[in-house]
């Protein structure tokens, strides 16, 4: 009963975002319910739905909050290298934010939150790309940015994932990003072999 007292008079809503986050981080998305956050949270099964209704928008709240962190975290970078950096960082960081923000399938794609916080990030990337000299932008500049994108994200998604322990062995995963997309983005005839 003390533990329901103090989260109805505390943040019930941040308690269940952080729960849900532990879970997701530690068993994906898949093993999360409303139910069990309540439980985790000392709250009766119902308190989350008060602030999310259901499971996809507890999962809109995740993705939405991800999605402003992750711009936050873009915004600081000077150049298109450094906010894949920043992309690398956020995701081995924010895995369970990153996980869900994009499998839209899990929330909501129209709640304004969540559109408004993709935006922003999705400016900030936009931005370092308008940044490359011509030499290193291509013909186009959409097109370039699904390169950047897809490398920083593969990058982060093999590295969350395990899938380059091998390569890895003892290097920064930051360091061997910037070496990786400066070999990428290096204007013709500055490339190394």
């Amino acid at each position: 009963m003390t533990s329901e007292r103090t989260y109805h008079h505390g943040d019930l809503r941040r308690a269940i975002l952080t729960a849900a986050l532990d879970v997701i981080a530690t068993e994906g998305p898949a093993a999360m319910s409303l139910r069990d956050l309540a439980r985790r949270a000392g709250v009766s099964h119902a308190a989350p739905a008060h602030h999310f209704k259901d499971r996809t928008g507890l999962l809109t709240a995740v993705a939405a909050e991800g999605y402003a962190l992750f711009a936050d975290a873009l915004a600081g970078a000077p150049d298109l290298r450094e906010r894949g950096v920043a992309y690398v960082r956020f995701a081995t960081t924010h895995p369970a934010h990153f996980q869900v923000m994009f499998q839209p399938d899990l929330h909501r794609t129209d709640d304004p939150d969540l559109l408004a916080a993709r935006a922003r990030a999705t400016e900030a990337l936009r931005s370092g790309v308008a940044d490359l000299p011509p030499a290193g932008r291509g013909e186009d500049d959409r097109l370039t940015g699904v390169a950047a994108w897809s490398l920083a994200h593969g990058f982060a998604t093999l590295l969350l994932t395990g899938n380059l322990a091998d390569a890895m062995a003892g290097r920064d995963p930051e360091e061997a990003f910037r070496s990786l997309a400066s070999s990428v983005f290096a204007p013709e005839g500055r490339r190394d072999g």
